[in-house]
């Protein structure tokens, strides 16, 4: 059980990168046909495993390509310092992304973060030359995502955690934010966040994190859930 009795499950893509990695990929190497897969996945009529793995089709990159790219793709610069302190005060931390599992290896790899426990899809090369496929492994049954960060929180929960933390941006950490104890939430998620009722604080990257920690682990950090400024 962590000593703490806290759990951290961490979004990648917008949270922990300063970009989206997928949307990065498909605006340099994308093949036509991936701009309508996203406007089928933002209007619900397919998810984003669907959406993910038939845009990850339509990449058309060489893995000399993939690398380089992946190189000039950056973290919050003070991401490392947030793992540090979590592990400082025996926090375990893992990350849980609907992206690219290969892409977070490289680019935690050159922090030194490579060692974080990863949920992630499966990015593989595939024929012909050039083409990439996609898996899931971290799939549930009844989720539309490749990842199902619900399940991810039971997992955290069955290995000793009494109370998990979700620390996200956007649409796919929204299910993870209704099943969690408290989330630090960014953009699209603070909205949702805030219309759900859900025990959250608004940051807009990890310094911010870095100050709420030690807060949330002691109890003196209060929810944003019943504080929030009333309307002009």
């Amino acid at each position: 059980m962590p000593a703490s009795g806290w759990t951290i499950l961490c979004d990648f893509d917008g949270t922990i990168s300063v970009e989206d990695v997928i949307d990065s990929l498909l605006d340099r190497f994308g093949r036509p046909g991936w701009e309508v897969l996203e406007q089928d996945w933002r209007a619900g009529r397919i998810g984003s495993r669907e959406c993910m793995s038939g845009q990850v089709d339509l990449l058309q990159m060489t893995r000399p390509q993939l690398d380089a790219h992946l190189a000039g793709l950056w973290i919050d610069h003070a991401f490392p310092g947030f793992v540090a302190k979590a592990r400082a005060l025996n926090v375990p931390i893992r990350v849980v992304s609907d992206g690219l599992d290969y892409a977070i290896h490289q680019i935690l790899g050159r922090y030194g973060l490579d060692d974080l426990p990863l949920a992630a899809n499966h990015l593989a090369p595939a024929e012909p030359p050039k083409q990439w496929q996609l898996t899931s492994p971290f799939q549930a049954e009844g989720c539309r995502s490749g990842t199902c960060k619900c399940a991810c929180v039971a997992q955290a929960r069955a290995a000793g955690a009494t109370k998990t933390l979700l620390i996200g941006d956007g649409a796919s950490d929204f299910c993870a934010a209704d099943r969690v104890d408290f989330v630090f939430a960014k953009h699209r998620l603070i909205e949702h966040c805030r219309a759900a009722g859900i025990d959250y604080v608004p940051i807009t990257g990890f310094e911010d994190a870095l100050e709420f920690l030690p807060k949330l682990l002691d109890g003196s950090l209060a929810s944003h859930r019943h504080h929030e400024p009333a309307a002009a």
